[in-house]
């Protein structure tokens, strides 16, 4: 695959690093380094700990090396040629199985600056001397080949670019980035926990978390309601074959949480002496004797004979849900339906479970348990186009209220030369077709990309841009006529006979987890009054207001508005600059003049003091914003006011 010139220019550095990583530590073993979106990496294994000045000294080694001016020569070799030259360097240990992942018959290719010389396919710049934009940034764990089994190496990272102006540019948006990181707001907002004793990637919600996350699940809960979706719950655990008939265990079964067997299954397997092996095979063996009932219906070969055991010898468990959707089919078809009852939409905030590894969870955004605002809809064929745009049109109300408007839309179809899609090749193209038409409504370019569909469907991504540049896929409708096949649902037509329902998944928000990740750091913390755990803090300037606090505080909750009382001893400035950290939208302050006139001084986060009105008028003005979900004013820079008399 042919490189950009700003993925060659990053993947040259990464070279020009592992030059200077062997000058400063000729014992380390290279396993590799490619561009990225955003820069590059290399993956090094060294028993020397790097740190911050050991990034310092690197940096200035490629300095040097690019001002050598070192050309990138290619050379092509055999496969024996290759062994010889990376035992000859001292490099076997990773490069040995990076060779091996090279096809037979494929071109292998050396490339040396200097006195590196690394297995590379290419492509790279002809000087290092044009590498005059770079920056060593972080150093991160990574396991070899992302596998937490294998030997956890030190990671570099690193981004170059063309010109120092974009280097410069692209080093302030990451300063911005840190600022708005959810993890460090969502510590000093008092957001979200995670525990170690509880688990890596499992959020506590705190309570000004679970404001924000309640608000926004009132929020696409009335525009359900609006849509005529009917709210369920369904149980965080189900049986193992039901997942093994859905597909999703087969399909996802590396990323699922391990399944729980019976305790009499495993009492008696136990006491028979069956080894662990056995269980493991007996359980997988489950996953082949349901895929043969599925292809007996959907008419699909036969897979896996030889592996199928009698029924008297499968283990069958539970698995902590990896997806809604089979629950939801159960729902649908625990009743009969006729023509006229459809479409059929089900909404639920669900919670699922999927085994990330812990290198690459991440906060809020990439966790363990996170739950879906997710919905399925059961549709005739003919319903579907309308569904879809209904489905598409609740994405963009969300995002619009959200000031989310900087966004693409990629349609996800199968990979072609890919085996990991289930049911019928007519099927898909009629989903696909209908994911298109679809798209077309929504006014915004989309691409399509081979690949990106789910194994039951195509799909529609909202991929949004948030304020500093870095894009995020949340919003998702996807189009299934395979599930109904595998659950063999039906519905009574208008002939009388029994037809096959579509499905449509849809989940706006997409993960409420992520989401939220995604929005603290959009807002920067700076939420809409409508969001804000904390709308309005009361600022007392003495002890002899309080009475007089305590009643405005009354009015402002019996308004149904979310405010706290300061009652600290703290001088005024002190007050304002605590709520200023705490990213409080309204400070209302209360000296005895606004007493005597029952009004309050309103300090607000976008324009600072804004003088001093009556309770009443703020009362309105704060309701109605709440009402219209009013997107935050842009800050300006405000002085704290001198201390007024108490």
């Amino acid at each position: 695959m042919s490189m950009t010139p700003l993925e060659e220019l990053r993947h040259s550095a990464s070279h020009v690093l592992a030059t200077a990583v062997l000058r400063l530590f000729p014992d380390a073993k290279l396993d590799i380094g490619p561009p990225t979106d955003t820069g590059f990496y290399y993956d090094i294994d060294l028993e020397h700990k790097l740190t911050a000045d050991d990034l310092v000294k690197l940096e200035a080694e490629m300095k040097k090396i690019a001002d050598e001016n070192q050309r990138f020569d290619r050379k092509e070799v055999s496969r024996e040629e290759a062994v010889e030259i990376i035992k000859a360097r001292g490099q076997e240990r990773y490069k040995l199985g990076r060779l091996a992942d090279i096809p037979e018959g494929e071109k292998i290719s050396f490339y040396t600056n200097g006195e590196f010389t690394d297995l590379c396919a290419g492509s790279h710049i002809r000087y290092t001397a044009k590498l005059k934009a770079f920056k060593l940034l972080s150093i991160a764990g990574a396991y070899h080949r992302g596998d937490e089994t294998n030997q956890q190496l030190q990671r570099i990272y690193g981004t170059a670019f063309a010109t120092k102006e974009e280097l410069a540019a692209y080093l302030t948006q990451l300063e911005q980035a840190k600022l708005r990181d959810h993890r460090k707001l969502g510590r000093e907002l008092k957001l979200f926990h995670i525990d170690e004793d509880v688990g890596q990637g499992l959020i506590l919600w705190t309570p000004n978390g679970s404001i924000l996350r309640q608000q926004l699940q009132d929020f696409i809960s009335a525009e359900l309601r609006k849509q005529g979706y009917s709210q369920v719950f369904t149980p965080h655990i189900g049986r193992l074959s039901l997942y093994k008939t859905s597909g999703h265990f087969p399909y996802y079964k590396d990323s699922q949480f391990p399944p729980v067997i019976e305790r009499d299954n495993l009492d008696q397997l136990i006491s028979s002496g069956c080894s662990c092996a056995e269980m493991s095979n007996r359980i997988d063996a489950v996953s082949v004797h349901l895929a043969e009932k599925v292809n007996k219906l959907t008419g699909a070969e036969t897979i896996g004979k030889d592996r199928i055991l009698p029924d008297d010898q499968l283990i069958d468990g539970f698995l902590l849900k990896p997806m809604n959707c089979p629950h939801h089919i159960k729902i649908f078809a625990s009743q009969p339906h006729s023509y006229r009852d459809l479409p059929v939409r089900f909404a639920e905030f669900g919670t699922v479970y999927r085994w990330e590894q812990s290198g690459e969870l991440n906060g809020m955004t990439r966790v363990r348990g996170f739950t879906q605002d997710d919905a399925h809809l059961f549709c005739t064929e003919e319903q579907v186009p309308q569904e879809i745009i209904g489905c598409l049109s609740l994405v963009k109300t969300v995002l619009t209220t959200l000031g989310m408007s900087d966004y693409r839309v990629r349609v996800g179809l199968r990979d072609p030369d890919s085996n990991k899609y289930t049911g019928d090749p007519a099927n898909w193209d009629k989903a696909e077709a209908a994911c298109r038409a679809a798209a077309q409504t929504l006014g915004v370019p989309f691409t399509e990309e081979p690949g990106e569909a789910a194994f039951y469907g195509p799909k529609i991504d909202f991929v949004i841009k948030d304020v500093i540049g870095r894009e995020w896929q949340l919003g998702t409708v996807q189009v299934d006529y395979n599930l109904p096949v595998r659950f063999d649902l039906t519905y009574i037509g208008a002939d009388n006979a029994a037809h096959r329902p579509v499905m449509i998944h849809r989940a706006p928000f997409g993960s409420m987890e992520r989401f939220c990740g995604v929005l603290i750091e959009h807002f920067g913390g700076d939420f809409p009054l409508w969001l804000a755990p904390e709308q309005i803090r009361l600022v007392p300037i003495s002890d002899k207001v309080m009475d007089y606090a305590q009643a405005v505080l009354a009015q402002l909750q019996g308004a149904d508005l979310r405010v706290t009382l300061d009652t600290h001893s703290d001088k005024l400035g002190a007050k304002i600059r605590r709520a200023e950290i705490d990213k409080v939208p309204y400070v209302l302050v209360l000296g005895q003049k606004e007493a005597e006139a029952q009004s309050v001084s309103v300090r607000s986060r976008a324009k600072g003091d804004e003088g001093v009105h009556r309770v009443d008028d703020i009362i309105t003005r704060f309701k109605q914003e709440v009402a219209t979900r009013a997107l935050p004013e842009k800050k300006v820079a405000a002085a704290v006011p001198p201390q007024p008399k108490a």
